[in-house]
């Protein structure tokens, strides 16, 4: 469960859209009600920013390919043959989008037959994966936060198609934060969710403790970003300090 310090850190980020806690079950969840509306994956994350309710979704609630990335049905010959994007004009040749059928992680088929939809604010349970919409300045420190006590390299993998792949499944299964970019993936953009440019950034649970802790711990506003006299001063004496330190030129990042 996470604790109200996390849920404070979060909302002190002042996100344009609430983050919204993930749960995979096997079973139905109890006392959790199932969403009243059949929709695609990508829009049930915006229902619950936008309706402020907690809710579950099954295989027959989910309108587009997200129960399949979810392993909940199988992959569709008519679609993983190419021919949709084709059709769509994403691809230049059906083959090139049969191919993202053989790249994207799903997950392991009939594992988890119900999704836990729930805002940050009311989550009484460990996520499975945290979604967040983010500024770019609010992207620059959650994303920061992920390698300040690990060192861990930002990675983002994404394709043009799919983008529920990346953010569900591809985070659960790697255990990697992933970030995809609005404007840029076909469903959302088809569908006019976000406005362009924002980071759509998903912290697995393997991630959620470490980057709760970095932000936390970390400065929010670095040092050498920083406008005010004292904290150029501090800034000067340190980068004068390393003059003293180091026998060759020492570069200003």
């Amino acid at each position: 469960m996470l604790s109200q310090r996390a849920k404070d850190l979060f909302e002190k980020l002042d996100l344009p859209y609430p983050p919204v806690a993930i749960k995979l079950h096997f079973s139905q969840p109890e006392g959790v009600p199932r969403t009243e509306r059949k929709l695609t994956l990508c829009q049930y994350l915006k229902e619950a920013q936008d309706g402020g309710k907690r809710f579950f979704i099954t295989k027959e609630d989910e309108s587009c390919v997200g129960k399949m990335v979810l392993g909940m049905v199988p992959k569709p010959p008519l679609a993983a043959s190419g021919q949709v994007g084709f059709d769509f004009g994403v691809f230049r040749t059906q083959a090139a989008n049969a191919r993202i059928y053989n790249l994207i992680t799903t997950l392991v088929p009939g594992a988890h037959n119900f999704v836990e939809f729930c805002p940050l604010s009311q989550c009484d349970f460990y996520p499975d994966l945290l979604l967040i919409v983010a500024k770019v300045s609010q992207a620059d420190i959650i994303m920061r936060a992920s390698s300040f006590i690990s060192g861990d390299l930002w990675e983002t993998k994404s394709t043009h198609v799919m983008s529920c792949a990346w953010l569900y499944a591809y985070p659960y299964v790697s255990g990697k934060i992933n970030c995809c970019i609005t404007g840029m993936h076909h469903g959302l953009k088809r569908r006019k969710l976000y406005p362009e440019g924002l980071h759509m950034i998903s912290i697995p649970y393997q991630k959620l403790d470490e980057v709760i802790t970095a932000l936390d711990q970390m400065d929010w506003e670095l040092l050498a970003c920083r406008e005010d006299e004292m904290s150029k001063a501090i800034l000067s004496e340190r980068m004068a300090n390393w003059e003293k330190m180091s026998p060759d030129p020492v570069p200003k990042e």
